[in-house]
């Protein structure tokens, strides 16, 4: 299944209201589920993003559907990037001419 690595930024509104963020975390890890993903990894990171988190999905659109659902409630912005195994990185660079 492929992986997306999620980089997290609150909103004002998002740190106004951080003591629910855990209460949130566990509400996205139910739509990933849901979606027939799963949360892989759920770091509280330092430096340019608040939290980085790791997750598979069935694919790019089930992926996209969850980062828009969840930045729409106005807590959070994310990045999510299309993120490549050991295995695929190795396939990848197989296929090169």
């Amino acid at each position: 299944m492929p992986s997306y690595v999620i980089l997290v930024n609150w909103t004002d509104q998002g740190i106004r209201n951080v003591k629910d963020s855990p209460k949130r975390a566990d509400a996205f890890e139910a739509a990933v589920k849901a979606a027939g993903g799963t949360l892989k990894e759920f770091y509280l990171v330092l430096g340019e993003y608040d939290l980085v988190v790791v997750t598979e999905a069935p694919n790019d659109e089930t992926a996209a559907k969850l980062a828009l659902a969840t930045a729409s409630l106005g807590n959070v912005r994310t990045v999510t990037m299309r993120a490549f195994n050991r295995v695929e990185f190795r396939k990848i660079i197989a296929g090169l001419p």
